[in-house]
């Protein structure tokens, strides 16, 4: 697995993934548990949607790989 989520998509996980957690936590909730996913997505920087679709956010230029 080769990281296809990039920092810009990872923090807009966690941020979406605590906010539906707060929510089911909120509105006692079992709806809550669905922030699971993009928190785990975020943390292990994969997500498996992305596979199929072809799709990544890390950048892949040159310049970015040098950093």
């Amino acid at each position: 697995m080769t990281n296809n989520i990039g920092k810009i998509d990872k923090v807009l996980r966690i941020v979406v993934g605590i906010a539906i957690i707060a929510y089911g936590v909120f509105a006692q909730s079992w709806l809550g548990l669905i922030g699971i996913v993009p928190l785990g997505t975020a943390i292990i920087g994969w997500c498996p949607l992305y596979c199929p679709l072809g799709l990544s956010t890390t950048c892949s230029t040159d310049k970015c790989s040098k950093k």
